[in-house]
């Protein structure tokens, strides 16, 4: 129970302003920020930013008037859930006075100092927060593109994807095999998939009985790994089966018109419907402003979440190399108020305050079932470090009631860190 309540305390940790400096002064107020992407990292900041300094000019560069959420994405697609229940808009943040540009940043103008959006126009600025989120690296899987995605959805960007891949389970026949392909890391949320598998395997299991599912996964393990194999088993028998890389499971080719994956070492599997989830990297805009490095994801200075190659450029979320920290949603959310903190002090001429981030990630196995990780990160000899003894899991022997209560805090969580982000009322 103790480890219970100290998880609904990391939850409730979503909603607070921490480490905000105090004191700003005049320069702060005539500063313009623009805030580049509208998901949990991109609405955070540019809520804190007007919230702590609300004659600060905040500027979102956002081209679509609705963010379909990540996270609780999977339940949409066991038929848990309706897509719309995802949808977070723009409206209390344009209430707060932020103001939101419908277009989409193409890149930015490091020695003009200004975004250059798809239609040409220039916006200046102070200072970019920058928090595009990912793209998917086309070129990582032979033969699967934007194209091939219309008939192997990836899914990992919610929306219309997500409702191509719910569709294309109640088609299939009950009997077809179900595969999802999962990259090496990084890649945005890494419990994700398996808590998809979970879902898919309890949808297959009401919907189609006779057909089972596959995990090819380029790694040899994954996040919480022992509890998702272990309620695998309890929930769904042998409805399950995961591939690691040893086992070839590693996917190098794709044919969409087949609904053929081919493995690393030549293993070929067909499904009646495939997951093909492909490596990632951070958005364009990123590449094209010439902020990331060879990883294809933007390096940044730890205390600060400036960018390494430019102070005046601030990179949270998905889009930014955070490791230890994962990329997901509450991570997003929490590096977005530390960045704010230090930009607001970089702008007032202070210090920025010390830098420590939390991240808590809910998986559910099936419904009304959930297993959770935690762990606090600070900064140490000026890298990003997860602090000793701050690591919280899951029991693997846990009463079907404490699973109930952690499906519980998931939902609160949810509910909590979307008002939090967006500023909608719960």
């Amino acid at each position: 129970m103790q480890d219970l309540t100290r998880r609904q305390m990391l939850a409730g940790l979503a909603a607070m302003p921490w480490l905000l400096p105090s004191g700003l002064n005049a320069s702060v107020s005539r500063a313009r920020v623009l805030v580049v992407g509208g998901g949990f990292a991109g609405a955070t900041a540019a809520r804190y930013l007007k919230r702590q300094a609300p004659a600060l000019e905040v500027v979102l560069i956002e081209p679509k008037s609705a963010f379909y959420t990540c996270p609780f994405s999977n339940n949409v697609l066991a038929g848990m859930a309706e897509l719309d229940s995802l949808r977070q808009d723009y409206r209390a943040l344009q209430r707060q006075q932020v103001l939101h540009v419908r277009e989409r940043a193409r890149e930015i103008d490091l020695q003009a100092r200004q975004v250059v959006l798809q239609d040409g126009q220039r916006l200046r600025y102070d200072r970019v927060f920058l928090a595009p989120g990912i793209d998917m690296d086309w070129q990582a899987i032979e033969g699967y593109d934007r194209n091939a995605s219309m008939h192997l959805p990836h899914a990992w960007q919610a929306g219309a994807q997500t409702s191509l891949l719910r569709r294309q389970l109640q088609a299939m026949n009950d009997g077809g095999l179900v595969i999802i392909s999962v990259p090496d890391n990084p890649y945005r949320c890494p419990p994700g998939p398996y808590e998809r598998a979970s879902l898919i395997a309890h949808y297959l299991s009401q919907a189609k009985p006779r057909s089972k599912l596959l995990i090819l996964d380029s790694k040899d393990s994954f996040s919480k790994q022992a509890l998702f194999q272990q309620g695998w088993q309890t929930l769904y028998g042998e409805r399950i089966e995961w591939v690691g890389r040893a086992g070839d499971g590693r996917v190098v080719r794709a044919d969409a018109i087949r609904r053929e994956l081919v493995c690393e070492f030549g293993q070929r599997h067909r499904a009646a419907v495939i997951n093909l989830i492909p490596p990632q990297k951070a958005a364009e805009v990123a590449q094209r402003s010439g902020l990331v490095d060879a990883s294809g994801w933007v390096p940044i200075r730890p205390a600060t979440f400036q960018a390494r190659e430019a102070s005046d450029i601030y990179v949270a979320g998905d889009a930014c190399i955070a490791a230890p920290m994962p990329k997901s949603a509450y991570s997003a959310n929490a590096q977005a108020k530390v960045a704010v903190a230090a930009l607001l002090a970089d702008l007032a001429g202070q210090a920025p305050p010390p830098a420590v981030w939390r991240n808590t990630c809910y998986s559910l196995l099936a419904p009304g079932q959930a297993v959770s990780i935690a762990a606090d990160y600070g900064v140490q000899a000026q890298r990003l470090v997860e602090l000793p003894g701050s690591l919280a899991l899951s029991p693997l022997q846990a009463p079907l009631g404490l699973r109930a209560q952690e499906a519980a805090l998931a939902e609160a969580w949810y509910q909590s860190i979307c008002a939090d982000a967006w500023g909608q009322l719960l």
